[in-house]
């Protein structure tokens, strides 16, 4: 499969609590490349969490830290990389996710409520109904999550290494096959 690939790079996308960072791993490890979170990356830059940046620089601060990092890291190969849920909403990042492929994990918001229902570290969330907020950003961000290479819908019953597996089955389905001189 890597050898398919040739080094491009997997953007993982979709909602908070969707697996992007558990999959990633998996897929990394699976594939033989290297694994990057955004998120982990911003906040080993920043010294603070990301709760800490929303609050003390607000969302839009967030956002271009968030492309700054991506921009470095579509320069590099062989990795897979879990995005930060809202990293679709700035079209500059678009031109960096199309580097690599692109693949969507779309996770209903009754799963994703279950996953983040006890999670005190999306600052998205600290909000009188969490499950409306997310069912709000799932359906404003949708039309953007959906230009993905791949999307691949996770259900509940489904485990990590079954998503993985999901999603190398159908990497070659997006791959145009290369034509030898």
């Amino acid at each position: 499969m890597s050898s398919l690939l040739q080094g491009v790079n997997l953007y993982l996308i979709g909602m908070m609590g969707a697996g992007k960072t558990t999959v990633g791993q998996l897929l990394a490890k699976h594939l033989g490349y290297g694994f990057l979170d955004t998120d982990s990356v911003i906040t080993q830059s920043a010294g603070r969490s990301i709760n800490q940046l929303f609050a003390e620089e607000g969302e839009a601060a967030f956002r271009q830290l968030e492309s700054d990092v991506l921009a470095q890291v579509c320069a590099y190969t062989r990795l897979t990389i879990a995005t930060g849920g809202g990293i679709i909403l700035r079209t500059e990042n678009w031109s960096y996710l199309h580097h690599g492929l692109v693949v969507w994990l779309d996770v209903p918001v009754e799963l994703l409520y279950t996953r983040l229902a006890e999670d005190t570290t999306r600052p998205l969330l600290q909000d009188a109904d969490p499950q409306g907020k997310l069912r709000s950003l799932l359906e404003q961000r949708t039309p953007l999550y959906s230009q993905a290479d791949l999307k691949i819908t996770v259900r509940e019953e489904q485990t990590p290494e079954d998503i993985a597996n999901r999603v190398i089955e159908a990497i070659p389905s997006v791959l145009k096959p290369q034509v030898s001189q």
